[in-house]
């Protein structure tokens, strides 16, 4: 079966976006890995599917797979190059909705710029001591969507981001399903820079929306962090998270950054 695609990257994390909407694809673990493949496939950090939406709670549903096959909740990079692509493919202008594992999200378009909402993210533990074969480590955890660790470091450039990520990720404080691992500079009033070791991707990649805005909101509260909170990503982009603050919770959590498109094909699946 040839599909059509189309290949996008969100801050230098990129997917590839199918359209879905007659039903007609349906595609296992094994298919989803192959295509995301970056040397027997497309090349991919994740895959995202364009869905008609049954709830009646949003436009559109997506269903969105890492690039190991595993499904996840939420992606906030992915869930900006979503939207444009739902624009492209639908005639959508100005602002879209779509569900996700995660809730209903919105997304608001600013020319190749795209804001969107992510839930409200729960379960803030802080200053939690996790041994290491280094040591032990002091880690701050929140669910902004999908589950998040949270290292400061002196010098994001020396972080043993593939090493202590990938022990951090499989750690038994995290089981059963484990967490996403962010390593983060502060490099100034309320500006970090963030790189990030992906769960599904079991790797890092150039950016992750979901850990950008982890990282900017333990920022806000464990270095007094005000909003908005600029943030470096490993890809060299900036993005901005912005948000509302009551003690340690969070709402109106917003994430704004750059979704491009790469380029359109057919593949065998």
């Amino acid at each position: 079966m040839t599909v059509d695609f189309t290949k996008m990257n969100g801050a230098g994390n990129d997917f590839v976006l199918i359209d879905n909407r007659e039903r007609k694809l349906k595609l296992t673990r094994e298919q989803v890995a192959r295509l995301c493949h970056r040397q027997r496939g497309i090349g991919a950090d994740g895959l995202f599917l364009l869905v008609p939406n049954t709830s009646g709670k949003a436009q559109w549903s997506w269903e969105f797979y890492n690039s190991d096959g595993s499904t996840a909740e939420m992606c906030g990079n992915g869930a900006r190059c979503f939207a444009r692509f739902v624009a492209r493919k639908t005639g959508a202008d100005g602002q879209v909705t779509f569900e996700t594992g995660a809730g209903v999200i919105t997304a608001t378009f600013y020319g190749e710029r795209v804001t969107v909402n992510l839930t409200n993210p729960q379960g803030l533990k802080l200053d939690q001591l996790i041994p290491l074969a280094s040591g032990k480590m002091q880690v701050h955890s929140l669910n902004t969507g999908v589950p998040h660790a949270v290292i400061f470091v002196p010098d994001a450039d020396k972080a043993m981001v593939q090493q202590l990520g990938a022990e951090a990720r499989y750690h038994q404080h995290f089981a059963p399903r484990g967490t996403n691992v962010n390593f983060v500079q502060l490099l100034g009033t309320n500006a970090i820079r963030v790189r990030t070791y992906e769960r599904g991707v079991e790797g890092e990649t150039l950016a992750c929306g979901t850990g950008v805005a982890a990282s900017a909101l333990i920022s806000a509260v464990v270095h007094g962090f005000n909003s908005p909170v600029k943030v470096q990503v490993q890809g060299g982009d900036l993005l901005e998270v912005s948000f509302t603050r009551n003690g340690d919770s969070f709402t109106e959590v917003m994430l704004t950054g750059p979704a491009d498109f790469c380029f359109d094909g057919k593949i065998e699946v």
